[in-house]
């Protein structure tokens, strides 16, 4: 890791978010159990906080105990959703839950697993910290998410080509080796939203990582592109996924809230969130499908 590095990936950091995501964070923060929360995702590109904000919360400890900790470990992180009253609105977030130590892990690339680092070499925020040494801990675990992605960079992306083929290469072989709705093209929205930072980070980051790189007139070309190990987390990625969706129908926190929210967001139909539907959302799922199917029918007749 280099001092130029971990000085850009701080700075960024430490970038003043909306007061009222800081403000959010703040609500969802417990100081004696939690280490740093990160801000990221599309709300932070666009500004939009009408939508679900998304935030990883790194603990200092795992977050659960006896059987949901040993699921923990395997298959994280936890997920929740909360709805948050900050001055006169509604904020909605989706929080992931992971330990410190196991992010840093994932984000060294010394896991199977590409989610860590394919999505904090994207911009992030530390809205949170609960002190200065663990904020500085989860500044440099996301450094080194940037320095394995740009690995993975250069040794999936061509021979010779710009800063922005290289980054297109990984963020299309890592869409299609995990599990996600968004589609590929959304690959190219991401980098389009910044595309002079990731120019800039590339060179740094192979930098930090060892690579090392020549060229001239916007064109880089690799020192060392070899990288172990791509094949395995391409054919584990779907796998792992879709065992974490199905941790999640059972283990998701506030899931009968959130998908009640992104019913009523994307059709217009309110669907009560009952005291079952609470406690049991994988159960209560396919009659809250029942009833939609049936509201819409109704609104469809003019009813």
């Amino acid at each position: 890791m280099t001092p130029e590095l971990l000085a850009r990936i701080e700075a960024e950091l430490a970038a003043r978010a909306p007061a009222e995501v800081v403000a959010l964070a703040e609500a969802l923060a417990d100081p004696e159990r939690d280490a740093a929360i990160l801000y990221y995702g599309s709300t932070l590109r666009t500004g939009d906080l009408s939508g679900i904000l998304d935030f990883y919360r790194l603990t200092r400890r795992p977050h659960r105990r006896g059987l949901r900790a040993v699921v923990e470990a395997i298959l994280w992180p936890e997920v929740s959703y909360h709805e948050v009253a900050v001055g006169d609105r509604t904020l909605r977030a989706k929080v992931a839950t992971m330990p410190l130590d196991v992010f840093r892990k994932a984000a060294e690339g010394r896991t199977l697993d590409t989610t860590i680092w394919a999505r904090f070499v994207q911009p992030s925020q530390r809205v949170w910290s609960a002190d200065a040494k663990a904020g500085r801990a989860a500044g440099e675990a996301v450094a080194a998410a940037v320095v394995t992605a740009a690995r993975h960079a250069a040794a999936l992306g061509p021979e010779t080509g710009t800063a922005r083929d290289y980054w297109l290469a990984l963020f299309r072989r890592t869409y299609a080796a995990e599990f996600r709705v968004e589609s590929a093209s959304r690959v190219d929205t991401v980098i389009a939203a910044e595309p002079e930072r990731y120019d800039a980070l590339l060179p740094l980051a192979w930098a930090a990582g060892g690579v090392g790189h020549t060229g001239g007139d916007g064109l880089l070309r690799p020192l060392r592109r070899g990288l172990p190990g791509w094949t395995l987390r391409n054919l584990m990625g779907k796998p792992l996924n879709v065992a974490r969706i199905g941790k999640a129908a059972f283990t998701f926190d506030g899931a009968a809230r959130y998908a009640a929210w992104k019913i009523a967001r994307h059709t217009g139909v309110e669907i009560a969130v009952t005291p079952f539907r609470e406690r049991h959302p994988f159960l209560a799922a396919p009659g809250a499908w029942l009833e939609l199917r049936r509201r819409q029918r109704v609104r469809a007749r003019g009813g």
